[in-house]
């Protein structure tokens, strides 16, 4: 992992590892529950005290489960049993022998506290408890990790293919939602984090997708909390539809889509704002200057506000506005051009600076 000249900041793609806290934070489901008291705006400020938060939310929600009862799910199970329960497994039955003995080999579900949800939030509870600076708060992590295992929630952290079924909810299990977020935001801060012979983890900077995809699902967060409560309605990774007036049996499988990062409507002022967030330089040596716009973000944000022209449905279009939104450290950009009475914007914004910064700077970019 980089570091910076600075003793004890880490960098990932000079990035400091607190404001890739703050990314993860807006990213998070958990963000939007969030109460917007003067308590949470003081950790934004201070994003040291990022995991803080997470681990008082987690146990908070932890502690309310466990009064109202852990939710329990069905798990696959095989046994040797002394009657039928569920399918018998005649292979195993026959093999060794089991009639003999009076038991017969069954495969059946059992109704157990012990489901992948909850190992996963057990989990996030012991990662927390090493991670966090306050005795207090670790200690409490720890203890409620010990009680879901007094509880039956044993095993291992569930796979990979397991945390898929983990993030979906139906109607009675709901209330695990925000539990959930919580533990999976715990694990997101243990990344950029990890630290060599300590934890089994890759490191972000190893993997710049991840930061990529981390930085676009922030800037939608950051903007659907501050922005929804104002009358705004906000969409991420919204897909849009060419203005097709004839076509050919084939074209369907070759024609490229569209769909864009992040869409800002705000139908009471006629205001639509079409974001595209690029985690890469906005300038780049051109052919015939020093620096140059990429042309080919530029052919793509106008292909995005022109091909939704003249839609009766859509009467936001006809005068929508585009932003590339570029990260950069310690620079700054910030031009625009009307073409064809659309607004575009080419701007940046420092995840350098200080939380503070941030958040102002990604609200003058709509307001």
């Amino acid at each position: 992992m980089d570091l910076d000249s600075l003793p004890g900041t880490r960098l990932i793609e000079g990035i400091p590892v607190r404001n890739l806290w703050l990314l993860m934070l807006y990213a998070s489901p958990l963000f939007r529950e969030l109460d917007r008291s003067s308590k949470t705006f003081a950790v934004e400020e201070n994003t040291d005290e990022i995991p803080d938060l997470v681990a008082q939310i987690l146990c908070r929600r932890v502690e309310r489960r466990i009064r109202r009862n852990l939710h329990y799910g069905y798990q696959q199970r095989e046994a040797e049993l002394d009657r039928v329960r569920g399918h018998i497994d005649f292979l195993s039955t026959e093999r060794h022998a089991l009639l003999a003995r009076g038991k017969v080999a069954c495969r059946f579900e059992e109704l157990t506290v012990n489901t992948a949800r909850n190992r996963y939030v057990r989990e996030a509870l012991e990662s927390l408890a090493t991670r966090l600076t306050d005795p207090a708060l670790a200690h409490r992590c720890r203890t409620l990790a010990t009680a879901l295992r007094r509880m039956g929630v044993t095993g291992e952290r569930p796979s990979r293919g397991e945390e898929a079924a983990i993030h979906c909810f139906g109607r009675h299990d709901a209330d695990d939602r925000s539990m959930v977020a919580a533990a999976r935001l715990a694990f997101d801060l243990a990344l950029p984090t990890e630290e060599a012979g300590l934890h089994a983890l890759s490191s972000p900077d190893k993997d710049i997708h991840w930061i990529r995809k981390l930085y676009e699902k922030g800037i939608a967060g950051f903007y659907d909390v501050l922005l929804s409560p104002q009358g705004w309605r906000v969409r991420a990774g919204t897909w849009i539809r060419w203005q097709i007036a004839d076509k050919t049996p084939g074209i369907d499988a070759i024609l490229p889509q569209m769909r864009t990062d992040l869409v800002l409507d705000r139908p009471a002022t006629g205001r639509r704002i079409v974001i595209d967030t690029k985690f890469n330089r906005i300038l780049t040596a051109g052919q015939y200057r020093e620096n140059s716009l990429r042309s080919g973000y530029l052919y793509q944000i106008y292909a995005y506000l022109r091909s939704q022209e003249g839609r009766e449905d859509d009467p936001l279009a006809e005068r929508a506005s585009g932003l590339l939104l570029h990260p950069v450290v310690g620079e700054e950009v910030d031009e625009r051009v009307c073409i064809q009475n659309h607004v575009i914007r080419f701007a940046t914004v420092d995840l350098s600076a200080k939380a503070r910064a941030i958040r102002s700077r990604l609200q003058e970019l709509v307001r």
